[in-house]
Order: structure tokens, then sequence, then C-alpha cells
């Protein structure tokens, strides 16, 4: 990529991001969607070994890469409180002035756009690398009538 054409193709690529969530949520509210799969991302990533959130952070636009990143101490991972309620917890708390009604299935939303974003085999590892209750409430992800799993 070169010149400003790389960062039009992430920011374009962002927004599809942003408008699929918002859609799904049906908010109506793309700065309230963004600001979802923001916390979302990164109460993900501090559950994950380093290795595997490197890798999940490599399939991200290189836009969203950034908002990833932004803040990770990749020698305090990963974070020891680690089920579905402080999953859920880290991300509600970034929705103080206005609260989501349904946390959980807000957050489930940013797992199945993420099922839809990136490709089988990350989504795979990076929900072996989950405890079991998150792994459990992740829907699994999409694949074609004869796709073996990995």
């Amino acid at each position: 990529m070169s010149g400003f054409e790389g960062f039009d193709h992430t920011i374009q690529l962002t927004h599809i991001w942003i408008n699929d969530l918002d859609t799904r949520l049906g908010w109506n509210n793309r700065p309230r969607s963004y600001r979802l799969l923001k916390s979302t991302l990164h109460a993900l990533r501090d559950l994950l070994p380093v290795n595997e959130a490197a890798d999940l952070g490599a399939q991200l636009p290189e836009l969203l890469r950034g908002a990833y990143y932004e803040g990770w101490r990749p020698a305090a991972m990963p974070v020891k409180a680690r089920s579905l309620d402080d999953l859920t917890a880290a991300v509600t708390r970034h929705f103080k002035a206005d609260p989501i009604p349904n946390a959980a299935q807000a957050v489930m939303e940013v797992c199945r756009l993420l099922n839809a974003k990136i490709s089988p085999g990350e989504i795979d590892d990076v929900r072996h690398a989950m405890p079991e209750d998150i792994r459990n409430f992740w829907p699994e992800p999409y694949r074609e009538p004869g796709a073996a799993a990995r």
C-alpha cells in the first residue's frame, strides 16, 4: 500500500465492521457500537495468551488493530479473572453512562461479527484458548458444508 490509499482502505474496512455490528445490534448508534467492539476486543485480548492475542490482532483491519493494541501490557497477560462474568464486566465498565440492557447478548454479537470477519481457524484457536464458560458461550463459526474444523 502506498500513499493514502492504505489509510482509505483501512478506514473503509473499519466502517464496514462497525456498520455490520451496529446493524446486528439494532442500535443505530455507530459510536456506541465502536465502543462495544473496542471494549470487547480489549477484554478478549486480555484473556488470551500473548501469542494468541497477537495472532488475533494480525487479522484485524489496520485501524482496528491499533485500537486493539491500545494500552496492552503483554507482560501482564493473560489476566487472572477469566470467566464470562469477568468478560462482560470488563465490557460494561465502558458503558456506565449508558448501560447496555443485555451485555452478554451484545458481547455475543461481537463474537458473531468476529466469526464472520476472522478466519475460522483463528476463531477456533481463540475459542479454545478461552476458559470453558466463554468457549461454550461463543457461537461456533459458520462453516461451509463439508469443511472440517481445526
